[in-house]
């Protein structure tokens, strides 16, 4: 806690976080006043929005389709399968974004040759920030969709049987049963995911999108967010003041956010919700 004193002082490291003299707001107001606060908060909630949404959805589908396969086997394959992105490393998946999107030594990329083939222009991917909120949402589900389907699955475990069997008397497909029996039971289950993605909507994903853009300037405007914001701060200036306040500004935005969540889910599923 005492590292908390740092984001209201004007911290140096030569009279430590209790020598250096205090400075109030004046380290949140430098950080807010700057020219890339509203960029960076953007981003951040942009990019968090997408990457929470697609991978919920990515997951319940997934784990829908999975509590359709009969074989045991095959299903703990299938299972097995799509978990593992989720052990990936940021280093390993942005190498293979590098050959997939421009290829090892000119060759243009996977993506490109595939554009080739059937008549679209190539691009430089790196060199298009537009198009990068969109790819990081695909390496986010290729990543974390898997994982969230193995929650969605366990709490379809939990359904009972007879609901099921209920349905099939009154003559109910398997997809009738999947959209309207498991969906609606799964929505307690979505919502405390949902609350808990909410509650880190204000902190990036700095190890996979540093990883991948790394100091790739181009792609700032689209894909730099608070935390990469924050190191390359530390990096370049050493200002740990405001860095502290920018931590400690994301904990008190981040608390307002899950508590804003709770309170919705309470209002409109009391059933599901948290709290």
């Amino acid at each position: 806690m005492a590292g908390l004193v740092v984001a209201f002082k004007d911290f140096n490291v030569r009279d430590g976080i209790f020598g250096s003299p205090w400075n109030g707001f004046a380290n949140f107001r430098y950080f807010l006043t700057s020219g890339d606060a509203v960029t960076i908060i953007v981003n951040t909630l942009f990019l968090n929005a997408l990457f929470l949404s697609a991978s919920l959805l990515a997951g319940l589908i997934l784990a829908l389709m999975l509590n359709e396969i009969r074989g045991s086997l095959y299903r703990r394959f299938m299972q097995s399968t799509i978990f593992f992105p989720y052990f990936v490393s940021p280093i390993v998946i942005s190498i293979m974004l590098q050959v997939i999107l421009s290829g090892v030594g000119g060759s243009g990329g996977a993506l490109n040759n595939l554009l080739s083939v059937i008549d679209l222009p190539q691009l430089s991917w790196y060199t298009e920030p537009g198009a990068w909120p969109w790819i990081l949402t695909i390496v986010k589900v290729w990543q974390l969709g898997g994982y969230t389907s193995v929650i969605f699955l366990a709490a379809i475990t939990a359904i009972s049987e007879e609901v099921y069997e209920a349905a099939a008397i009154d003559g109910a497909s398997r997809a009738r049963m999947a959209l309207s029996i498991t969906t609606p039971l799964l929505l307690p289950t979505l919502g405390v995911l949902l609350v808990l993605g909410v509650g880190r909507i204000f902190f990036g994903d700095f190890a996979t999108i540093y990883a991948i853009v790394q100091d790739n300037g181009i792609l700032f405007p689209t894909t730099d967010v608070i935390d990469t914001y924050v190191f390359r701060s530390l990096r370049t200036i050493g200002d740990f003041g405001t860095t502290a306040a920018i931590g400690l500004f994301q904990s008190v935005v981040g608390f307002f956010f899950v508590t804003a969540a709770v309170l919705v889910q309470r209002r409109f599923h009391k059933e599901s919700s948290i709290l």
